[in-house]
């Protein structure tokens, strides 16, 4: 894909991402009607697909506004403006009462069944070749515009670690989510570099507890993430972040050992970014039991 001018730096965490040929490209998108024999082949060289137009819009958007007219009575939203856009307020939002819906939120049936819709289990049927498991932990998160806190680099096996690596993340916009709005990014040709560092880990947690081997916060790691210097990362392996313009509708799935992250939202129409993070795998292959209950805020993952 040619690149395009964008609209302004791309930040992470308090680091800007140099915006050259050699630093930043873009995501190749593949098409989810196409042979699963050519997309694993894609998969396999590339640790993602963009599967472009997988999900139906309507739905999606329909998704979309459903989650944010929960919050409407907590001053998240942009008063007298439609949910489905998502327009933040700028103003005093009523934290505890967001907090609480936020934590519903992953249990609502609603979620549920959009994580379960036919284009989604039917792709994965497929593609994994049998019955399927959706990872009962699933997430689901808005960003506001212009926070600066935002995912550093990481790869999923990291927080995965006790039961199969043979599994996909799918990363979801919830809405039309242009590179401006900050959503996954992910380091070219990176599932080399994961598999490399997960064996390193290995080696150096053999001396640890079983509880403390499967951690993403043990004392060889300290945190879940490689870095939060993005632009030091690109240049360690002397490569790109790649970006995408996503569309409501999109899935992008990648291996648990693709290293990706996230920057600033900096919408200029001042919308919140909605995604969410599901896990699919195999039924038959080993399940790691953190991931059978509903995320909370303190399950330490």
């Amino acid at each position: 894909m040619t690149m395009r001018l964008l609209q302004g730096p791309l930040s992470s965490n308090g680091f800007t991402l140099e915006d050259s040929p050699d630093r930043l490209g873009w995501l190749v998108p593949s098409d989810p009607t196409g042979s699963i024999e050519v997309l694993w082949e894609q998969y396999k060289s590339q640790g993602y697909l963009w599967l472009k137009g997988l999900l139906d819009r309507e739905a999606v958007l329909a998704f979309r506004r459903f989650y944010f007219t929960a919050f409407q009575s907590t001053g998240l939203l942009k008063p007298g403006t439609d949910p489905v856009e998502g327009i933040y307020s700028n103003g005093e939002v009523d934290q505890i009462a967001a907090h609480k819906i936020a934590v519903e939120a992953v249990r609502w049936p609603e979620f549920e069944q959009f994580c379960l819709s036919e284009p989604i289990v039917k792709f994965y049927e497929a593609f994994f070749g049998g019955d399927i498991y959706l990872h009962k932990r699933k997430i689901i998160r808005h960003t506001k515009p212009a926070d600066p806190n935002c995912t550093g680099g990481h790869y999923d096996l990291i927080y995965l670690r006790a039961g199969t690596d043979r599994l996909c993340s799918s990363w979801i916009p919830l809405g039309d989510t242009p590179v401006e709005m900050g959503g996954l990014i992910y380091l070219e040709g990176s599932d080399a570099l994961g598999r490399k560092l997960e064996a390193e880990f290995s080696a150096k947690n053999g001396n640890l507890s079983p509880e403390e081997r499967i951690s993403a916060y043990n004392q060889n790691m300290k945190t879940g993430w490689i870095s939060e210097d993005l632009p030091s990362l690109a240049h360690m392996v002397n490569g790109r972040w790649l970006m995408a313009d996503y569309e409501a509708g999109d899935m992008v799935i990648h291996s648990p050992y693709t290293i990706h992250a996230s920057t600033v939202n900096h919408d200029p129409r001042n919308r919140l970014r909605l995604s969410t993070d599901i896990r699919f795998q195999r039924l038959d292959d080993k399940i790691d039991p953190r991931w059978i209950n509903d995320w909370s805020p303190d399950d330490k993952l």
